[in-house]
Protein backbone atom coordinates (compact mmCIF):
# COMPACT_ATOMS: atom_id res chain seq x y z
CA UNK A 1 0.00 0.00 0.00
CA UNK A 2 1.61 3.99 -0.98
CA UNK A 3 2.23 5.63 2.28
CA UNK A 4 4.40 8.10 0.79
CA UNK A 5 2.89 11.66 -0.91
CA UNK A 6 4.93 10.31 -3.47
CA UNK A 7 3.40 6.77 -3.99
CA UNK A 8 0.21 7.82 -3.24
CA UNK A 9 0.27 10.23 -6.34
CA UNK A 10 2.14 7.57 -8.46
CA UNK A 11 -0.74 4.92 -7.55
CA UNK A 12 -3.47 7.95 -8.73
CA UNK A 13 -2.27 7.59 -12.06
CA UNK A 14 -1.90 3.78 -12.35
CA UNK A 15 -5.64 4.32 -10.86
CA UNK A 16 -6.81 6.82 -13.65
CA UNK A 17 -5.02 4.23 -16.64
CA UNK A 18 -7.15 1.45 -14.69
CA UNK A 19 -10.47 2.91 -14.06
CA UNK A 20 -10.09 4.42 -18.15
CA UNK A 21 -9.46 0.99 -19.26
CA UNK A 22 -12.25 -0.68 -16.99
CA UNK A 23 -14.78 2.29 -18.32
CA UNK A 24 -14.96 2.42 -14.59
CA UNK A 25 -16.51 5.84 -14.11
CA UNK A 26 -16.76 5.78 -10.44
CA UNK A 27 -13.22 5.02 -10.09
CA UNK A 28 -12.31 7.82 -12.21
CA UNK A 29 -14.25 9.91 -10.50
CA UNK A 30 -12.63 9.01 -7.26
CA UNK A 31 -9.16 10.03 -8.42
CA UNK A 32 -9.84 12.90 -10.14
CA UNK A 33 -10.74 16.18 -8.75
CA UNK A 34 -14.47 17.90 -10.13
CA UNK A 35 -12.76 20.58 -11.35
CA UNK A 36 -9.91 18.48 -13.45
CA UNK A 37 -9.55 19.03 -17.13
CA UNK A 38 -7.54 16.70 -19.52
CA UNK A 39 -5.32 18.85 -22.11
CA UNK A 40 -5.62 16.23 -25.34
CA UNK A 41 -2.80 16.75 -27.77
CA UNK A 42 -4.70 18.39 -30.00
CA UNK A 43 -5.23 21.13 -27.41
CA UNK A 44 -8.56 20.21 -26.80
CA UNK A 45 -9.79 20.58 -23.31
CA UNK A 46 -11.87 18.56 -21.45
CA UNK A 47 -13.57 18.71 -18.27
CA UNK A 48 -14.22 15.74 -16.08
CA UNK A 49 -17.14 15.25 -16.57
CA UNK A 50 -17.01 15.42 -20.36
CA UNK A 51 -13.69 12.94 -20.17
CA UNK A 52 -15.56 10.07 -18.31
CA UNK A 53 -18.05 10.68 -20.84
CA UNK A 54 -16.19 10.26 -23.50
CA UNK A 55 -14.67 6.94 -22.25
CA UNK A 56 -18.17 5.51 -21.62
CA UNK A 57 -19.63 6.28 -24.97
CA UNK A 58 -16.39 5.18 -27.02
CA UNK A 59 -15.15 8.32 -27.81
CA UNK A 60 -11.51 7.45 -26.24
CA UNK A 61 -10.99 3.36 -26.06
CA UNK A 62 -8.14 3.02 -23.55
CA UNK A 63 -7.34 -0.87 -23.46
CA UNK A 64 -4.10 -1.11 -21.96
CA UNK A 65 -1.04 0.58 -20.22
CA UNK A 66 2.26 -0.55 -19.79
CA UNK A 67 3.78 2.27 -17.45
CA UNK A 68 7.61 3.18 -18.51
CA UNK A 69 8.24 5.78 -15.66
CA UNK A 70 6.09 7.87 -13.30
CA UNK A 71 7.65 10.43 -11.56
CA UNK A 72 6.50 12.25 -8.87
CA UNK A 73 7.47 15.82 -7.47
CA UNK A 74 5.87 16.87 -3.99
CA UNK A 75 5.69 20.58 -3.15
CA UNK A 76 7.81 21.61 -0.04
CA UNK A 77 4.24 22.66 1.21
CA UNK A 78 3.29 18.63 0.74
CA UNK A 79 -0.19 19.93 -1.10
CA UNK A 80 1.00 19.88 -4.21
CA UNK A 81 2.37 17.55 -6.85
CA UNK A 82 3.74 17.18 -10.52
CA UNK A 83 3.32 13.90 -11.84
CA UNK A 84 5.20 12.20 -15.50
CA UNK A 85 3.41 9.07 -16.45
CA UNK A 86 4.97 8.12 -19.58
CA UNK A 87 3.12 4.64 -20.66
CA UNK A 88 3.00 2.55 -23.95
CA UNK A 89 -1.02 2.81 -24.22
CA UNK A 90 -3.31 0.71 -26.07
CA UNK A 91 -5.89 3.03 -27.42
CA UNK A 92 -8.46 3.40 -29.71
CA UNK A 93 -9.50 7.03 -29.37
CA UNK A 94 -11.79 9.82 -31.93
CA UNK A 95 -12.86 7.56 -33.97
CA UNK A 96 -9.47 6.19 -35.29
CA UNK A 97 -8.24 2.94 -35.16
CA UNK A 98 -6.41 0.80 -32.39
CA UNK A 99 -2.41 1.38 -31.90
CA UNK A 100 -0.27 1.71 -28.96
CA UNK A 101 0.46 5.47 -28.46
CA UNK A 102 3.49 6.52 -26.17
CA UNK A 103 1.92 8.34 -23.86
CA UNK A 104 3.48 10.83 -21.49
CA UNK A 105 0.42 12.76 -19.36
CA UNK A 106 2.07 15.74 -17.37
CA UNK A 107 -0.07 15.98 -14.62
CA UNK A 108 -0.70 17.90 -11.07
CA UNK A 109 -2.09 17.07 -7.71
CA UNK A 110 -3.57 18.66 -4.97
CA UNK A 111 -4.06 17.25 -1.80
CA UNK A 112 -7.84 18.57 -0.79
CA UNK A 113 -9.11 18.16 2.68
CA UNK A 114 -5.92 15.12 3.38
CA UNK A 115 -6.66 14.00 0.03
CA UNK A 116 -4.58 13.89 -2.84
CA UNK A 117 -6.91 14.33 -6.46
CA UNK A 118 -5.74 14.71 -9.71
CA UNK A 119 -6.72 18.29 -10.52
CA UNK A 120 -5.04 18.63 -14.51
CA UNK A 121 -3.27 16.72 -17.41
CA UNK A 122 -1.45 17.62 -20.39
CA UNK A 123 -1.44 14.47 -22.78
CA UNK A 124 1.56 14.23 -25.22
CA UNK A 125 3.97 11.83 -26.63
CA UNK A 126 7.66 10.50 -25.44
Amino acid sequence: MATTDEEICAQLYRDLCDASSAKDADGMAKVLADDYALVHMTGMRQPKRAYIAAVLDGTLNYYSAEHDSIEVTVTPDGEHAAIRGRSRVSAAVFGGGRHTWRLQQDLKAEKRDGEWLLVESLASTY
